[in-house]
């Protein structure tokens, strides 16, 4: 887990009262992901990037039940572990449907939303997504078209595809969500949860609910040339938040690789805007 606080013994005593954002992280990544984010927010923000189970440097029992209800019911124990007690939270890919899910169990805590790449509307998903969300234990073949998500090639195409210019996108992220999916029990882990998206679809409409209701302060940045997310997914939110803010990008699924001058300064003020 990578944290960092509004504050350090180099800059200047931490406030209380400073910013908290969690930032939810994706497939296959982990919070290493948001290690430049934090590099250009942390000390004016309490930044917080927790590992899911069965991710990055995490250890989980052996029994443990890989699905997205578990692990929003980790995060929210965590949360609660922290005395998180109002936080906007950063939703990326699998952070959709985490979020989304502390969100419904806690309105109260929820200040705002970051949503970059993480879906929540079924116009968002694109023929590929839908054919992989599509594949149950029962369908022939399904395991081995899954498994074949997790090699080094099909990681590194999820940095790269979509994105302008791929020489932009650091190699480190990649390899080092290869070296993590690599490890034992990884890939049983992800291919679960994989198994268990067609629950998010299931909860898509108490999500647009909940926006309606609650009508958060939200700020969307979305790369256009997604292969799995598409910007029908981003544009769908205004219809539930007309007030959202939304900014697309010529990159991809991840991003905050190339585009990182972008979205960190348009978080800080979308932050400073709406905090309480």
């Amino acid at each position: 887990m990578l944290t960092r606080s509004r504050g350090s013994p180099e800059s200047r005593p931490e406030r209380s009262d400073a910013p908290v954002l969690p930032l939810l992280h994706g497939f296959p990544s982990a919070s290493h992901q948001f290690r430049r984010l934090i590099d250009s927010l942390g000390r004016h923000y309490r930044l917080i990037a927790p590992d899911y189970p069965g991710f990055g440097h995490t250890r989980t029992p052996e029994d443990f039940t890989y699905s997205f209800e578990r692990l929003a019911d980790v995060i929210e124990g965590f949360t609660e572990q922290l005395g998180l007690a109002r936080y906007a939270m950063y939703l990326f890919d699998f952070g959709a449907p985490v979020g989304f899910r502390l969100a419904l169990s806690h309105p109260e805590r929820v200040a705002g939303l970051v949503v970059q790449n993480g879906n929540a509307y079924l116009e968002g998903l694109s023929d590929v997504a839908r054919d992989f969300i599509a594949l149950t234990p029962g369908t022939p073949g399904a395991e081995s078209t899954i498994l074949d998500l997790f090699t080094l090639a099909a990681t590194r195409a999820q940095y790269e595809g979509g994105t302008a210019d791929p020489a932009l996108v650091a190699p480190e992220g990649w390899l080092l969500d290869q070296y993590f999916l690599d490890q034992p029990g990884r890939k049983q882990a992800q291919l679960a949860l994989d198994y268990d998206y067609e629950s998010n679809l299931d909860a898509y409409p108490a999500w647009q609910a909940w926006l309606r209701e609650h009508r958060p302060p939200t700020l969307i940045t979305w790369g256009t040339g997604d292969p799995f997310f598409t910007e029908p997914g981003a544009r769908a939110y205004l219809s539930d938040v007309p007030e959202a803010e939304l900014h697309l990008f010529r990159t991809g699924h991840f991003a905050l690789e190339d585009h990182l001058p972008e979205i960190a300064p348009l978080t800080a003020h979308f932050i400073e805007r709406t905090w309480p």
